[in-house]
């Protein structure tokens, strides 16, 4: 990628944003099934909001900004690729299908050349 990779120790307060940001997950993992009584409405806001928070926790931590740089440097790179037009993607189709019938011939002819000679020549096994 474009930006140098630096290593960076952990430090107590990401491991604890890490740990905020999992407790809360499963928190709202949990609230979801608990407040299955009190509606579907309840139940996925209180996965949502818990999500986001979560979301939200994991992403002020060293970990998150890591992350979300890797992201960007990835768009970044998937914004430079020269994508093939049509008439390149059906021409090469073209060719992997013509490449697949070929092949699929020669083993064709392979598998029953070594049948022959294995079973009628050198076993004697007639069919």
């Amino acid at each position: 990628m474009a930006t140098s990779q630096v290593e960076t120790v952990s430090t107590g307060a990401d491991k604890a944003k890490l740990a905020v940001a999992v407790v809360l997950a499963v928190g709202a993992i949990v609230a979801f099934y608990l407040l299955s009584r009190q509606g579907s409405l309840v139940q996925w806001a209180a996965l949502l909001v818990g999500m986001a928070a979560a979301v939200a926790a994991f992403g002020s931590s060293e970990n998150g900004r890591q992350l979300w740089a890797f992201g960007r440097d990835s768009w970044r790179e998937v914004k430079k690729v020269v994508w093939p037009t049509r008439k390149e993607a059906m021409q090469m189709t073209a060719y992997v299908f013509a490449f697949v019938a070929i092949m699929s011939v020669f083993l064709w002819l392979t598998d029953k050349t070594l049948e022959w000679v294995f079973f009628d020549l050198i076993l004697g096994w007639r069919k």
